[in-house]
């Protein structure tokens, strides 16, 4: 008579639901803290009392300061890790960098983008020059990615996306810090040619205003820092 064969227990899953969702506020709480610079530049980061503080163990915690320092937000140290200090030449380079692939999503966008989407930039534009400028700076920068991701979009570039939202995050604090020093009459009005120029298949045009518009923030970095490290600290 044959035998059966024991059947192989259930893999044991990683982490319970409740406990991977946790994990993942953690992790989002963490980076927002970061990004907004609640962490301080240079400050060392305590495991222990981050736990405490969101009433989880160590694991969860050590794991989003690990996916931070990946990201760049953080640095690693002999005892845990720190906040990555705000750095004038690393500013520099993501606007380099942003500069680069913003481009190369227009350049797409020229190519790929649909009436839909050429309509919806410009409903998007209206709806943004309608909000006061006494909004919060965090609601214009908002408006801000809000359009550029737009472009993004109309390159049909999940990549080119992707990395676009992360140099956003890094840039995020300096950003807000410069929109409320120049203000945003300046770029509605470089938005609405950038609109102006996809709409009459202006390739030339939209990409002189895209980079005048990203190098003239990168050209107030040092002022930007500054007043940002003020406010920090302050």
């Amino acid at each position: 008579m044959a035998t059966s064969k024991p059947t192989k227990p259930d893999a044991k899953p990683s982490a319970k639901p409740s406990q991977r969702g946790r994990a993942a506020g953690v992790f989002a709480a963490l980076r927002n803290m970061a990004i907004s610079y609640e962490m301080k530049p240079g400050e060392r980061l305590n495991e222990l009392e981050l736990a405490a503080r969101f009433g989880v163990s160590r694991t969860p915690i050590r794991e989003a300061l690990n996916r931070l320092a990946s990201e760049g937000l953080l640095v690693e140290s002999t005892r845990g890790y720190i906040r990555k200090p705000l750095d004038i030449q690393e500013m520099a380079d993501l606007y380099e960098a942003r500069m680069a692939i913003e481009r190369e999503c227009l350049r797409l966008a020229f190519d790929r983008a649909t009436e839909q989407q050429l309509q919806d930039i410009s409903e998007f534009l209206a709806a943004s020059m309608a909000t006061p400028a006494t909004a919060s700076s965090e609601k214009l920068v908002e408006l801000d990615e809000g359009f550029h991701l737009r472009i993004a979009d109309m390159a049909r570039n999940a990549e080119l996306k992707r990395i676009l939202n992360s140099l956003n995050e890094r840039l995020r604090f300096i950003r807000w810090i410069d929109m409320e020093n120049v203000g945003r009459d300046s770029t509605q009005r470089e938005h609405s040619e950038i609109v102006e120029a996809l709409v009459k298949r202006d390739q030339d045009r939209a990409q002189a205003i895209l980079a005048q518009h990203i190098c003239s923030r990168r050209e107030r970095i040092v002022a930007s820092i500054t007043q940002g490290l003020a406010r920090i600290y302050l």
